[in-house]
């Protein structure tokens, strides 16, 4: 586990094109924070990293989104869901048992018990410093993201 401090939305924004260098095809990403945390900001910002061309927008509505880039990247926002079933509904288990993108998952704290067994957590928390300031904390959940997540720690520094 490891957090970094951002104090602006650059600095957010930057943060994510790092993250993005080093993630990888088959890498799940959950994103959990209260609303307006960069959540949707920091998938932006890897997406373009990826090479993802165009606009990047949240999928509340649509529920997910797929983009084209170097690799896949499919972008879940669970917040409108209100039960687990509705996950079969948009297909959800075929995009992160086995993913030939990367994944990103927001809210995905909605639904604890149906994400994969490995992935990678990103939570973001507003620090009351500075309105843009937030801390993001990284950890892993099962042990095939482990040393993805440790070199992650070692290059994502200001």
């Amino acid at each position: 586990m490891f957090t970094r401090i951002t104090k602006s939305a650059a600095e957010t924004a930057r943060l994510a094109q790092m993250v993005g260098k080093k993630l990888h095809e088959g890498t799940v990403v959950c994103l959990d924070g209260d609303l307006g945390a960069g959540k949707t900001l920091f998938v932006q910002n890897v997406a373009r990293m990826l090479g993802v061309e165009g606009e990047v927008t949240s999928p509340t509505f649509n529920l997910m989104n797929v983009y084209e880039g170097i690799c896949r990247v499919y972008h879940f926002d669970l917040y409108r869901l209100e039960s687990a079933e509705e996950l079969d509904d948009i297909g959800f288990y075929e995009y992160t048992e086995e993913p030939d993108g990367i994944v990103f998952i927001e809210w995905s704290d909605k639904f604890p018990e149906e994400l994969p067994e490995d992935y990678i957590a990103i939570r973001f928390e507003r620090t009351g410093g500075a309105s843009d300031e937030r801390q993001i904390t990284f950890r892993c959940v099962g042990e095939e993201f482990v040393d993805d997540l440790k070199e992650m720690d070692e290059f994502c520094r200001f």
